[in-house]
């Protein structure tokens, strides 16, 4: 036993024997921690569970959890591809017990799987533990039987774990396994701990206090237990290597990446390969749980993951996007432990092919920077430390990258400028990152949740109920009644109103009292299954425990429905003509419209748009029955269901078909079939038209589709109707010979203007070609042709100096051109036997400056500027005139 796959499954396997509830991953965007950018470990999403403010039907678990670190507080980017052990993916295996069990069987646990199960040599490990943790000292004796020296108590907060400034805390025990001899390094709290020899391989955390102030500590009514053990680590121990990079999972990746470029994962191409690998893990997980690449979050480092693999792509000579070649081994070897990655496929292959494309018009633009701001500097000389870190930070080129690139030239990079620099931006990232992850819910209403337990919901049947008021909140406190005026958020034993949620908007609509009525203007979930009315008491008193009667706006919601129901149409439309890569990115479902993203990595043309919306409306059409299933979620999946990618999804979801597929490998199959917990049409006739109005970018690589249903559609095609008759009869033609009358009166209207312009030009210049003989004057024998002309266009004075030069045959015509709003242009030209004594760039700068203008440009032959007052146009003809004979 000794693959990734197999460790996994037998770490799981161990902790299911032993009692413990087997939990899915959640996904790497934390749902319920704001200080979070990424999942960077087990407890993350067990955090609520270990601070009281959640209950789950179970006190033990165990997970295999996906982390991510290369942003934010934890990142270690820039060490991955140069150290054994630095990853920007990794996965965290850990068991937990919330209040159940505490030190004693959190050891024996792990040091029977470890020394059992895995079969680890318990000579080579040892374990640390808080220098006052005298407990887990003798427990450690008496479960593994360790010597005194091979028990290590370590003083610093290494060994003391703490959620935060406040809040659960405790101490911790790590256990070491020792690679041997000729490694160097030393035992934890040695001076020699920083060497390779001996490496932690999992860290018990041991919480039994509350932090209550920075001063006080008082210990918890139910201790619990925290564990992580990185499952590359132990793989490599269990492997016997001790390189994280030379276990199976590693080797598999890069053998793939080796064959897709020809290069061998040896000497200076070896770390490249590495990154290569890692990168490919972590962008392709970011992916598949809703992440896209941009330039600001958590897209931009995902950007960022992925340019730095993409640049050791091209280091090791791939002319070609690498990335997604790679893809199937990675599915190949991860796919079944996270069948997220199967899901994702195509759009976590699309996503890397087009970031690829991207990326080396980048790096084409940045190596032009680098050149540009080094082409005067010399041997010996240093590239400043913001050019250095802009090339970082824009271009996604490492400072090693910049380095190297200089290191021919041997030109050196300003190490500190570029540390100040990154220092600074970070300290800006700090300032503007106010939280990640979903908005932590308030405090209140988890204790709400935990006293009344979840708000049944009954809007799938019905638009109108009855129930219980079981709490009142005013301005975040909740309070025992309300009266007339008041805004208070209410939350009842069950509802018909639908809380905000997967893009459709909350329901408004009347709860009614004996003693009063509530205007209700919103419904929202909150605590992870309350649904609250975001009310105004209109008439009477609401207070805790009255009977009430809720009424959903029926109207409002019917075309909620409409408009959502439609989004799952358009969504499979897109799909089959845009192809698979397709996957929602956003929605929002209001009464009026709706708004659906997708990934997409270029616009839609009118065919496709039209297309899509001639499947929608053939299946609205088909007035089938839409079906709702609940299920698991595997089952679901297996059977067809699309999944929002990084969607958290409880063990049974909601399957929504509607449908059936005219043509394809779907023919006669179900249209459209996706987990959605969302309020629908009874049957796709309800909907009774879809019309697309548009289509725009909303980010890199995401389009946005906007449409209307049901009677906004109907209204819309009337209003446009009813524009097409009004300009039918303004023209005098049936409408369906409207296109062909407009486009020949375009035709007749560019004809017209072009005899206009051409009549403005004749008389501008005396009535004739070139004007007449008395239009020009001799200075010092040379021939001039000035004038001023109002209503020309500059675009044409060029045309017109050409045809005053022809005319004079021997001379300098200067024209200027004033505009409706006093601005001039000016024109000189030169006929070609002049051009050795007079330039029409120095002759124009002279009129230019008459005009109020800086000057001008062009050829000695013809050269054109501009000003601001064309009421100086005298002036600035008498002004070339005086220069020709000077």
């Amino acid at each position: 036993m000794s693959g990734v796959n197999e460790i996994r499954s037998t770490f799981l396997d161990y902790f299911r024997k032993n009692g413990h509830e087997v939990v899915s991953s959640s996904p790497l965007v934390p749902r319920n921690d704001p200080t979070l950018m990424f999942t960077n470990a087990g407890m993350v999403q067990f955090k609520n569970v270990f601070t009281g403010l959640e209950k789950r039907p179970y006190s033990t678990a165990a997970t295999a959890q996906k982390c991510v670190r290369a942003g934010g507080k934890h990142n270690d980017l820039d060490n991955v591809g140069y150290t054994a052990r630095h990853h920007t993916f990794f996965e965290m295996l850990g068991n937990f017990s919330f209040g159940d069990y505490f030190k004693e069987r959190a050891i024996e646990l792990a040091w029977n799987l470890i020394t059992k199960e895995f079969g680890l040599d318990a000579k080579r490990l040892l374990v640390t533990v808080y220098h006052t943790d005298d407990e887990a000292f003798g427990l450690w004796k008496k479960i593994a039987g360790l010597s005194d020296d091979r028990i290590i108590r370590i003083p610093t907060s290494d060994n003391f774990w703490a959620m935060g400034d406040t809040g659960p805390c405790g101490p911790c025990s790590e256990i070491f396994y020792d690679h041997g001899d000729h490694i160097w390094g030393g035992p934890p709290g040695s001076p020699e701990e920083d060497g390779d020899r001996f490496i932690e391989i999992w860290n018990l955390v041991f919480m039994q206090y509350e932090q209550v102030t920075k001063e006080e500590r008082i210990d918890l009514p139910r201790p619990s237990i925290d564990t992580g053990m990185g499952l590359e680590r132990v793989a490599a121990v269990l492997q016997g290597q001790h390189d994280n990079y030379d276990i199976d999972l590693f080797r598999a990746l890069i053998s793939a990446s080796e064959e897709a470029t020809g290069v061998k994962a040896e000497g200076e191409h070896r770390g490249s390969h590495r990154v290569i690998a890692d990168h490919l893990r972590s962008s392709a997980f970011l992916i598949a749980d809703g992440v896209l690449p941009s330039n600001e979050g958590r897209g931009y480092v995902l950007r960022r993951i992925m340019r730095r693999a993409m640049r050791h792509a091209q280091l090791l000579g791939a002319r070609d996007p690498l990335l997604w070649k790679l893809l199937p081994a990675l599915i190949q070897q991860m796919g079944r432990a996270y069948p997220e990655l199967v899901r994702a496929e195509s759009l976590i292959s699309e996503t890397l092919k087009l970031e690829e494309n991207r990326f080396r018009k980048t790096l084409e633009r940045g190596l032009s920077l680098l050149s540009d701001a080094t082409n005067t500097l010399h041997k010996g000389d240093m590239l400043d430390g913001e050019t250095a870190f802009k090339l970082y930070d824009t271009y996604g080129f490492p400072l090693d990258l910049t380095q190297d690139a200089l290191r021919a030239r041997e030109i050196g990079v300003d190490i500190s400028g570029f540390t100040d620099a990154m220092e600074r931006q970070k300290a800006e990232a700090r300032s503007h990152w106010a939280g990640s992850g979903d908005k932590a819910t308030e405090t209140i209403w988890f204790e709400l949740k935990e006293k009344h337990g979840a708000t049944e919901f009954l809007g799938y049947d019905t638009e109108t109920a009855e129930g219980v008021v079981q709490a009142i909140v005013r301005d975040g406190k909740a309070v025992d009644s309300a009266s007339a005026g008041e805004q208070v958020q209410v939350v009842v034993n069950q509802t018909p109103f639908y809380g905000e949620s997967g893009g459709q908007m909350g329901d408004t609509g009347v709860i009614s009292t004996d003693n009063g009525k509530l205007d209700v203007s919103d419904t929202q979930k909150k605590g992870e299954g309350l649904f609250v009315h975001v009310t105004t008491v209109a008439e009477g008193t609401l207070k805790v425990g009255d009977a009430v009667a809720l009424t959903v706006d029926h109207a409002r919601r019917s075309r909620l429905r409409s408009n959502h129901s439609a989004t799952h149409l358009l969504h499979e439309a897109l799909r089959e003509v845009l192809g698979t890569h397709v996957a929602q990115k956003g929605s929002l479902v209001a009464p009026e419209r709706l708004r659906f993203d997708v990934s997409h990595p270029k616009p839609m043309s009118a065919e496709e748009l039209q297309k899509v919306e001639d499947m929608a409306n053939a299946i609205i059409l088909q007035n089938a029955p839409v079906t709702t299933r609940l299920m698991s979620v595997d089952d679901a999946i297996a059977e067809g269901a699309m999944a929002l990618f990084g969607e958290k999804y409880g063990d049974e979801v909601r399957v929504v078909a509607m449908g059936k597929a005219i043509e394809g490998p779907k023919a006669g199959k179900p249209y459209s079939v996706e987990l959605c917990g969302g309020t629908h049409v009874n049957a796709t006739g309800d909907i009774g038209l879809v019309r697309i109005l548009g289509e725009s970018a909303v980010g890199a690589g995401v389009r946005r589709v906007e449409a209307v249903t049901g009677e906004a559609a109907r209204t819309y095609l009337a209003e446009q109707d009813e524009r097409v008759k009004t300009l039918a009869g303004a023209l005098k033609v049936q409408p369906a010979e409207l296109v062909s009358r407009v486009e020949a009166l375009i035709d007749e209207r560019r004809k017209l203007e072009k005899e206009l312009a051409d009549a403005r030009r004749r008389l501008a210049m005396g009535g004739g070609q070139g004007g007449s003989a008395g239009d020009f004057k001799e200075i010092g024998g040379i021939k001039f042709m000035g004038k001023a002309l109002n209503g020309i266009d500059a675009k044409d004075l060029k045309g017109l100096a050409d045809e005053g030069k022809a005319s004079l045959g021997s001379g300098v015509v200067t024209l200027i051109g004033v505009s409706e709003d006093g601005k001039a242009s000016a024109v000189v030209a030169v006929t070609p036997d002049l051009v050795d004594r007079f330039s029409a760039v120095d002759l124009v700068r002279i009129a230019s400056v008459a005009l109020g203008g800086k000057g001008g440009g062009g050829r000695p032959d013809m050269a054109q500027a501009g000003g601001p007052d064309g009421a100086k146009a005298s002036e600035a003809l008498d002004a070339v005139a005086a220069a020709l004979g000077a």
